[in-house]
């Protein structure tokens, strides 16, 4: 398991920015711990291999479905988000 750092800044953008940015890097772990590129991500969850590149870069916030899809596709138990840990 993994330990992401929670130290987060609680003036609204920069919180938002690195709570996307750690989710970002949990997703991106996981594909890359199950040997999928974007591109098999994509095709899992019915997205583009775009959208997976924009979601791993922090760039774009998740949709609560694409959230779920994402999550089911990498095994990742959704609470898992929450605490920020792999």
């Amino acid at each position: 398991m993994v330990d992401v750092d929670l130290s987060i800044s609680y003036n609204g953008q920069h919180m938002k920015n690195e709570t996307l940015l750690k989710i970002a890097h949990i997703i991106k772990y996981a594909r890359d711990k199950k040997g999928l590129t974007q591109e098999q991500l994509a095709e899992m969850v019915g997205l583009s291999k775009n959208s997976i590149a924009s979601i791993e870069s922090g760039q774009v916030n998740l949709k609560i479905l694409n959230y779920y899809n994402i999550c089911k596709a990498l095994d990742i138990d959704m609470g898992v988000l929450n605490n920020f840990q792999l």
